[in-house]
């Protein structure tokens, strides 16, 4: 728990550094803060007014476009995994459900997932020269004028960025390896990698209202996945559920005890 979110605290880190530097443990803070406001939002878009918490008065609007410059690096990410999940499972997706009728639905999917992939990669890597652009647009200049701040981000910056999302999506899947053997799931490394991509790559499309509502998607698309591999239902649910309390429940108590410290602080 401690390796993802130290990631992503690093990852943050290097972004937030476009404007001003944030030192490690401040931005570890405010990432476990933003987790606490996200625990209890949909989409989790409560994590940009939790991370706010820890910055300055003028960090706070400009750290909104960086945070979310940090998310689409770590959903290029899902998508690009998710993609090869889905080409390495096709097969016994089509012969799950329902043969060959339903293969226009999996393909349709697959299809979806490689052109949103593409058509993210070429945002992301674009950033700066977007924000430039719709600057200078009279419809959008009002909007582009709080992006300003992506426009002094470089190649360099993004490559990080995307780097350490790619190391933290490791630590994902080695955490449902780990666990999967914990509760005598059995299913070997390479099965384990390519269907919890799908799995990710499900929980990122499909909205959620809340943290039982994700519980609820996650639990749902890991037994419906992993059991190609594996009859043990009980160890995916479990393997599930103890992944999202590692994940979002104990982060999330953390975060609101360093809310609560922050505003007796303050006080």
């Amino acid at each position: 728990m401690m390796l993802n979110w130290g990631i992503e605290a690093a990852k943050w880190r290097v972004a937030m550094n476009v404007i001003s530097p944030v030192s490690f443990n401040r931005s570890l803070k405010a990432i476990f803060a933003g987790n606490t406001m996200a625990f209890f939002t949909p989409n989790r878009t409560g994590e940009y007014f939790g991370r706010m918490l820890y910055l300055k008065k003028q960090q706070m609007v400009p750290s909104v476009p960086l945070t979310i410059m940090c998310s689409m690096a770590q959903l290029l990410v899902t998508l690009v995994s998710g993609c090869v999940g889905l080409i390495y499972i096709k097969e016994k997706l089509i012969a799950r459900f329902g043969g060959d009728s339903s293969v226009p639905w999996i393909n349709a999917g697959l299809y979806i997932t490689i052109v949103s992939a593409v058509v993210l990669t070429i945002f992301y890597f674009r950033i700066p020269h977007l924000v430039k652009w719709l600057a200078g647009r009279r419809a959008t200049s009002k909007w582009g004028t709080h992006l300003r701040v992506l426009e002094d981000v470089n190649a360099t910056i993004l490559l990080s960025i995307l780097s350490l999302s790619v190391v933290r999506y490791v630590v994902f899947i080695v955490q449902y390896f780990l666990l999967f053997s914990v509760f005598g799931v059995n299913i070997n490394w390479w099965q384990a990698f390519w269907s919890v991509s799908v799995v990710f790559l499900v929980i990122a499309v499909i909205p959620s209202m809340g943290f039982f509502s994700e519980l609820g998607v996650r639990w749902q698309a890991g037994i419906q996945v992993v059991q190609l591999y594996s009859s043990n239902i009980t160890g995916i649910f479990a393997t599930s559920l103890a992944v999202w309390i590692i994940n979002l429940v104990v982060p999330a108590l953390i975060g609101g005890l360093l809310i609560l410290t922050l505003k007796l602080f303050r006080k």
